[in-house]
């Protein structure tokens, strides 16, 4: 009898979703020296790959999928006669280039990244009311954020700095819409773990009386 295998000791498959056998499989017909007999095998395994999912397997494309799939299995190995283009194993086995974080001012991180884009729109807008409540309403969010991150209070006088820097000193609240939104105000929504505007008890209060179906 062959002995007790584990997994552990044997070699890893290339897409374990269609188990050792098929891959088994794959390794045999690529021993196999006749082409032609080859390409047969070849295509009596698509079918078999096909069959896990049969609803699929006369697509045109899930068809590429599969013998994309075959040839990864055979680690690029079988050679046989292929209806479609074969994959790149180059391309595939190449590794993506690091990702750059989009960090415009990272100074002050508490704003975060869009805040930032805000600032840039509001500079190109036309002088005007509009213009004049869109730098009093970043200056608000500006106050809120600082507020979520840093403590339950700040100086009006911080915010106008801040934005005065963020903008290069190309935006000022009218005066005559101050002051900003009180401390206050902008932290009583403000949980304990900072995720809405209600407490776990008082929504659980407010639940009670709920009808369940």
């Amino acid at each position: 009898m062959e002995p007790l295998q584990y997994n552990t000791s044997r070699i890893l498959l290339k897409i374990p979703e269609y188990g050792r056998h098929i891959h088994k499989m794959i390794d045999q017909a690529i021993g196999v020296k006749d082409r032609d007999e080859r390409n047969k095998i070849a295509k009596a395994i698509i079918g078999v790959m096909g069959n896990l999912n049969p609803h699929l397997r006369d697509v045109a494309d899930f068809q590429h999928k599969l013998w994309d799939q075959l040839f990864i299995m055979s680690r690029f190995e079988l050679d046989v006669d292929c209806p479609f283009e074969k994959p790149d194993k180059n391309l595939l086995e190449a590794r993506p280039g690091s990702l750059n974080y989009p960090q415009n001012f990272p100074k002050y991180r508490f704003y975060g990244n869009n805040l930032k884009n805000m600032v840039d729109a509001a500079i190109k807008w036309e002088e005007g009311e509009l213009k004049d409540a869109l730098v009093f309403n970043i200056a608000n969010h500006m106050k809120k954020s600082f507020l979520n991150w840093n403590k339950d209070t700040v100086d009006d006088k911080v915010i106008f700095d801040h934005l005065n820097e963020l903008s290069d000193g190309k935006l000022e609240v009218n005066p005559e819409l101050l002051p900003l939104t009180e401390s206050s105000s902008l932290l009583k929504f403000k949980t304990k773990n900072g995720n809405g505007p209600r407490s776990n008890l008082n929504y659980r209060k407010s639940n009670r009386n709920r009808k369940r179906y």
